[in-house]
């Protein structure tokens, strides 16, 4: 099964590193570089300052684990959606911008493939791990930063757990299973 991840920063790195044992071929999205500042919060090491996030964490992966990831190394957008997104079976939503996660639903919708969405409140307080139909673009907090400072590292990777956990049961039994989470707990949605 083929699944496309999208926004390989804090929630997206950390669920490939966490999904790597599933019997998925992962493709990563992103455009974006290593900062210093991202290897506090997210699953990317000095070895990768300067690069791509995606070929960074396809590096990281393959050296640690062995495992191949798939990478496009591009901003996703109208323009190029066909192409990136075409031949997922899954697609996993980490983005921060809300344009993008439009556009990532909208492709979603027009394949019929179902879409896990996570979504971090840029002070850790909160997060959303939702399937499709379930999950509403909050138009707030374009492309804010989540926990630059690694404070919230414990929390991203709960969240990051849970969508792991998530497609795993959509892999095994076909269930979407949604839910919002907080540092002391899930509520089931």
């Amino acid at each position: 099964m083929r699944v496309t991840l999208i926004g390989a920063g804090a929630l997206g790195s950390h669920v490939v590193l966490l999904g790597r044992n599933l019997p998925v071929e992962w493709t990563v999205i992103d455009f974006d570089r290593v900062e210093r500042k991202n290897t506090l919060s997210q699953f990317h090491s000095r070895m990768g300052l300067g690069r791509n996030k995606a070929q960074a964490l396809a590096q990281a992966m393959q050296g640690l684990f062995g495992l191949r990831l798939k990478t496009a190394p591009h901003r996703l957008g109208p323009d190029n959606a066909d192409a990136l997104l075409g031949d997922a079976a899954v697609l996993v939503d980490c983005v921060d911008h809300a344009e993008t996660r439009r556009l990532i639903q909208r492709a979603a919708r027009a394949r019929g493939v179902p879409c896990l969405h996570g979504a971090l409140a840029a002070d850790g307080a909160y997060a959303r791990v939702m399937w499709g139909e379930a999950f509403a673009v909050d138009p707030g907090g374009e492309g804010e930063a989540t926990c630059e400072d690694g404070r919230h590292l414990p929390f991203i990777a709960m969240v990051a757990a849970r969508m792991v956990a998530a497609l795993q049961r959509c892999i095994e039994d076909g269930v979407q299973h949604s839910e919002h989470v907080h540092p002391g707990g899930l509520i089931e949605v």
